[in-house]
Formats: C-alpha cells, structure tokens, sequence
C-alpha cells in the first residue's frame, strides 16, 4: 500500500505532525490488523513524523512533551488507528522510564541518535541471579505492546543478593538482541500492537542499566535527565495516565463517524427516512457527546495534577494519587458507554467486517481492560484514600 502522506510545516507541533498521520494510519489499520503488527508504512509514518520521541530527552532529539499534550498526541493518532495510537503511547511510556536510569544506560540506548523505539513490562515475572558487575536475567513477560518494532526493552526484575534472596524490585534495560519474542498475541482488539510475549534466558545485565523500583513509587528517585520536569513525574500517575489516551481518541473517532452518517441513514423498521429526523436519536447522540467530553475533562485534570506537580518539584500526596486513579477508571467507564450506545443507535451495520466502526468498539474494550485503569480498584483506592482506611492494595498509586 503506498498511501500519499501529508508533509506537516517545518515548524508543526507534535499534535499537527500527529492530525497529518490520520488518513496513512486509517488506510492501514485494517491490514495491520490482519498482519497483527502495524504495516510497515505506518509504522515509517510514525518514526518520519516523531511519533515514538514524544517522551524522548530533548538532548537525544526527543519533544520531551507534557503529560498533557502527549494525551492529545496520542489520542490524535488513535482516531486514525487505536493500535498506532496505543503503540505510541506505550512505547513512549517505556522511552520516559528508560530515561530515568543512570547517564550511562541512556548513552546506551539513545546516544546512537537513530531515535530507538522502546517497549517494556513492569511486572517483575521472571528470576535474576546476582554476579559480579551486574545480574543474570531469566524470564518471559507477557503483554509486551510494540515487541515486533522495538530496540530495546525495559522490564521488571526481582533483585537478588548473592544468596539468591530476593533484595529489592527492580527495572532492567535489555536490547533486543538479547531476547527472543513468543508470538501470543491472539485478541478480539488492539490486534495490531503485537503485544507479544519477550523472552530472556541468562541474558547478563550490567549494574548501570539496572533501578530500583521503590524510590520511583515513592517519588524519592534522583532525576538526572530532562531540560524540562517532565522525568519529575509521578512514576505511577504517569504511567497509567498514557494508557487512556488512545481511548479518549477512539471515542472521539466513533462520535465523528456515526454523527457523520446520520444524514444519509435510515432507521429499519421505522417510518424515519434519516437517523437526524429522530429525537431518540439526537438525546442518544448528545448523551454519548457529553460522555466522551466527561472523559476528556477528568484525563485533563489528572495530566494537569501531574504536570504541574512535576514542575513545582513535588510529589503528589495520596489523596491526589488515589483521585488520579479513580479519574482515569472513569474515563475508561465514559469512554466504553459512549462507544456501546453509539453502536446501539447507529444499527448493526457498524459490526459488519469491513465497517472500521467495528474495530474501533473492539480496540476501545482491549484497551478498557487495562490492569492500572481498572475502574473499581480505581474507586476501592480512592474510597479508601477519602476515608483515612490504612489498607494498601496496589502498587500503583
């Protein structure tokens, strides 16, 4: 497929770069979804156009963005695909946590200049093995989103002692070269983000691209990067709060196709020759409108909460952690009522294979069903936060 890309000015910003990529993206999504892995045009489209340096340090040739405009980069690109869109939110992710190791690691995998892309699980599913200078490394981690694309990965390791007792938690740096991909990605959406499983097997990792886990949870974490504060962030707010961006776009991309066929669309076995005839119709609609605008408005509050603690050199306290966790399970909630009473009113048509709506539905409940947006752990955490209960059930607060 050789679709014409349009060439955003020199000066256009990472949102504009992301709006031009819409038509190459929509033109491939239903063929990377049958490649399960972005076409390799998409995927050129977003390497040309910066999409995988959003988190990226600026000294390496990165934006290094806010939490703000990445959410809106990002949902950009997911009302042109929701797999590109989660790809370049995730990876993007894993690049802002690769930017958090020390001087040296990040020599290693950004100094080439070639912009690597960076994919990553925090779940520590694997062994180490302590030795001199570094550890032995054996594991396999699933739900590893963008593997059949990446450069090197970022992944969850207990840290041993040379007894073998487990010591501390731990994020490695590993290349690609090092580790192998088990193709398992097999799912009714997010087809095309090859979120695969990584497997490592006595892969030696030296010391400097090895952190420990709790200083970032607990926001004491000596940031060494950045001309901006953006690697101030809250490890845990961040890193969820980048998996509701391709969300919020989905819903945006499923309003605008169902508004935009009501003029021309009957509704079977009714006396109205148009959807917009129909005032059942329009109440659904502006319901579903004012679902997709609650989304937005509680994923902006949470980017601003992050942001703006990031710059005043602070770290969040848990009520406003907890909150952070609870607005993004409601943006999930509103996000997927929206997209579901938006498929009721436009007919069964928009579940036929060839219809893109059908994959916007299924992409949007892939990606609903992220473990940190959860919308009850959301509220069981913030519940908890509001009535002073000492009970901790996550990490990832």
């Amino acid at each position: 497929m050789d679709t014409e890309q349009p060439t955003p000015a020199p000066s256009a910003t990472p949102v504009d770069r992301a709006r031009a990529l819409i038509p190459v993206l929509r033109a491939n999504a239903a063929q990377g979804e049958r490649d399960r892995r972005l076409t390799d045009e998409a995927a050129k489209a977003l390497n040309e156009e910066g999409m995988f340096k959003l988190l990226l340090p600026r000294r390496y040739g990165g934006y290094e963005t806010s939490l703000r405009t990445f959410l809106d980069v990002t949902s950009t690109l997911s009302e042109g695909d929701g797999a590109s869109g989660w790809l370049a939110a995730v990876c993007n992710s894993c690049t802002w946590m690769a930017s958090l190791f020390p001087e040296r690691a990040r020599d290693e995998v950004f100094g080439s200049g070639d912009s690597p892309i960076v994919s990553g699980v925090v779940a520590p599913t694997s062994k180490t093995r302590r030795v001199d200078g570094g550890f032995v490394v054996t594991g396999r981690w699933n739900y590893n989103s963008g593997s059949w694309h990446a450069d090197w990965a970022v992944l969850g390791v207990p840290l041993t002692d040379v007894e073998g007792e487990v010591i501390d938690q731990g994020l490695v740096l590993i290349p690609a070269s090092d580790y192998t991909i088990e193709d398992t990605w097999f799912t009714a959406g997010l087809r095309a983000t090859g979120s695969n499983t990584l497997v490592a097997e006595d892969v030696f990792v030296p010391d400097h691209r090895v952190l420990s886990v709790p200083p970032l949870f607990a926001g004491t974490h000596k940031v060494e990067e950045g001309e901006t504060s953006l690697y101030r962030s809250a490890f845990a707010p961040f890193v969820s709060t980048v998996i509701v961006g391709p969300l919020l776009g989905l819903g945006r991309a499923a309003l605008e196709t169902v508004t935009s066929r009501a003029q021309d669309k009957a509704i079977a076995f009714t006396f109205f020759e148009k959807q917009t005839d129909s005032v059942a119709y329009q109440i659904a609609v502006a319901e579903a409108a004012l679902q997709i605008d609650t989304a937005h408005l509680h994923a902006y509050r949470v980017a601003e909460a992050v942001d703006r603690a990031a710059s005043q050199g602070g770290y969040p306290d848990l009520l406003t952690r907890a909150q952070v966790r609870a607005d993004l399970g409601h943006v999930v909630e509103n996000t997927t009522a929206a997209i579901d009473g938006l498929m009721y009113v436009h007919g069964s048509g928009g579940f036929a294979e060839t219809d893109p709506l059908q994959r916007v539905w299924r992409d949007a409940h892939v990606a609903a069903r992220h473990a940190v947006v959860q919308p009850s752990i959301g509220k069981e955490i913030y519940g908890k936060a509001l009535l002073g209960v000492d009970e901790r059930i996550s990490p990832m607060v």
